[in-house]
């Protein structure tokens, strides 16, 4: 025992007061195991009360907090065993903090933001959004930064403030059911009535099409080369709903074809008018 004393006395690191002995290193390490467990034990109880009501992004959303909290704890715990009192080191660097605040502006927006995307709770985990036209299905949130994952399956690094002080749209904020629109030119003198069970027809051949009964093509305008016409449905797929668009589209197209309906391309009629002049000869 008493070696065992002497061996935690032991002192491995001395500046000014300041004494680092062996014993200190032991409760560092104890403090930061126990942070370990008591992270791990909060995420075990967080997720096992996962239902309906609280879902995989709330407990998430919770989690993450008490994990932040635990670590500010633990960091300031282990200042103290070292001898370095917080407070005091808050209110010493107080003009460095202004200075580096200043520098770190953006990074302390984002670190904002992510506490306000953890804590309100408008977004979560598995949410579709359309950020700057791109749509993504959110990872994880962060602190500072959040993940996604865009329609051609490209990892993207978001800044939670691009997020809280933009223009978002989340479309799992929607109903179960989205619609959406396809538009088709055909030509002038095609018979319009055919034209819109032709659509109807195409979107209803698609196995990823519900509410069959709400599929809806208009006739919507006489355009400069062709005869408008649009193709409204409803699909649950909304993140791969770019993939649903292109296989209706080539139904179309076949279904046109067997049909005779021709897709026109753009034309322009030049009339020339020849002006008649008469010329004398010197």
């Amino acid at each position: 025992m008493e070696n065992l004393k002497e061996l935690l006395q032991l002192e491995l690191l001395k500046f000014d007061d300041k004494v680092i002995k062996v014993y200190t290193i032991a409760i560092i390490l104890l403090i930061f195991l126990v942070a370990k467990l008591s992270i791990w034990i909060v995420k075990k109880a967080i997720y096992r009360k996962e239902d309906k009501e609280f879902n995989h992004g709330n407990a998430h959303a919770i989690y993450q907090i008490i994990r932040y909290l635990f670590w500010v704890i633990a960091i300031a715990l282990i200042l103290e065993v070292v001898g370095i009192k917080v407070t005091v080191l808050v209110a010493g660097s107080a003009a460095l903090l202004v200075g580096v605040g200043l520098g770190l502006q953006q990074t302390f927006n984002d670190i904002i933001s992510g506490i306000i995307l953890l804590t309100e709770r408008s977004i979560k985990i598995n949410d579709i959004l359309e950020i700057d036209g791109d749509v993504v299905i959110l990872q994880k949130i962060g602190l500072r930064t959040s993940k996604g994952l865009n329609r051609d399956d490209i990892s993207i690094i978001i800044p939670n403030s691009l997020i809280t002080t933009n223009k978002v749209i989340n479309w799992s904020h929607q109903a179960k059911k989205t619609r959406f629109k396809i538009n088709v030119g055909v030509a002038y003198g095609s018979d319009v009535d055919r034209v819109l069970k032709v659509l109807e027809a195409s979107a209803l051949a698609h196995p990823e099409i519900s509410n069959k009964n709400e599929i809806e093509a208009r006739f919507v305008d006489f355009g400069n080369s062709s005869l408008d016409f649009q193709l409204l449905f409803f699909s649950e797929n909304v993140f791969r709903i770019e993939r649903i668009k292109s296989e209706i589209r080539r139904i179309i197209n076949r279904s046109f074809i067997e049909n005779g309906i021709a897709i026109p391309f753009p034309q322009m009629d030049i009339h020339l008018k020849s002006d008649h002049t008469n010329l004398t000869r010197k």
